[in-house]
């Protein structure tokens, strides 16, 4: 495999990026943890905030988040430091997260009545970049895991973003929802954060067997022409299976359809922040690789 041990170039700046979709089941943490994994394999510094309450991403990243851990509530509730809660990755290097408990479950509630609720993890996550900037090292990626619904959680994503990326499952209902999630992400550019747009559309579970897939897949492409993604996410066993053992599919099996789509897919995102003759210039380095 040609991109297997490459690494993909760094953006000028920071990437803030919130995986979303209200509609549940369409891969959205199974895309923001292997993309991350790949992303941090082929040398780039990358950190995952999970704000869904169930804390799956963080469940896949083998992190510890019961109950009693320090986690995204406490930044968004108490005004905790990320710094204070981000643990590493254990199977990756160059991956940290800052993990999700249960304790989030309440967060909405908690929310209403705070301070700037909206924005609380802005201000967060733009506190620990300048730390990262003064003393580790600037990070490349911040993936940000929403929940499969559009509160205040989401909203708190979304104005800390200044990317969306959209994981839309190749499935009869795949667009139904979608206009919804749109009209959210131009209502938080109107009001609270200019700089939200949706880059990336991913579509994930193709079947290449199934007249359906290619159908939906088209559909995705006309509606969206310049966001999506080249790479398509097969149905993968190999995909649900690898959280059950704590770890992304980028290592519990680099060699599977799955983790070589996430490869690719993370390669197309990574070189988003080129020029075109950048890309080019990467075209044929990959060609002579191959």
């Amino acid at each position: 495999m040609a991109l297997a041990g490459r690494r993909f170039p760094r953006p000028k700046q920071t990437r803030v990026i919130t995986v979303s979709n209200q509609k549940g089941g369409v891969g959205k943490t199974t895309t923001t943890v292997n993309l991350a994994a790949a992303l941090a394999q082929a040398g780039l510094r990358v950190l995952v905030l999970d704000i869904d309450p169930q804390g799956n991403a963080s469940t896949a990243l083998g992190i510890d988040h019961h109950a009693e851990v320090p986690s995204v509530y406490d930044v968004l509730v108490d005004g905790m430091p990320i710094k204070d809660v981000v643990q590493k990755c254990p199977d990756v290097d160059n991956l940290w997260c800052a993990p999700a408990t249960i304790d989030l479950a309440g967060a909405e509630i908690e929310l209403v009545s705070l301070v700037a609720r909206e924005s609380r993890l802005q201000k967060a996550v733009a506190v620990y970049l300048e730390e990262q900037e003064a003393g580790p090292g600037r990070l490349d990626y911040i993936l940000i895991d929403c929940p499969p619904s559009l509160g205040l959680l989401t909203v708190n994503a979304f104005v800390a973003a200044q990317e969306v990326l959209i994981p839309i499952q190749c499935e009869y209902y795949a667009l139904e929802g979608l206009s919804q999630l749109l009209r959210n992400v131009d209502l938080i550019k109107g009001h609270l954060n200019p700089q939200l747009h949706v880059s990336t559309i991913l579509l994930t579970m193709y079947d290449g067997r199934t007249r359906l897939s290619s159908q939906v897949a088209d559909e995705v492409r006309a509606h969206f022409t310049t966001e999506v993604l080249k790479t398509t996410v097969p149905r993968s066993v190999r995909i649900s299976e690898a959280p059950s053992h704590g770890q992304t599919v980028m290592t519990y099996d680099p060699a599977s359809s799955g983790a070589l789509s996430y490869l690719e897919a993370a390669r197309e995102l990574a070189e988003q922040v080129l020029d075109e003759s950048e890309r080019e210039q990467q075209g044929e380095n990959t060609g002579d690789r191959s």
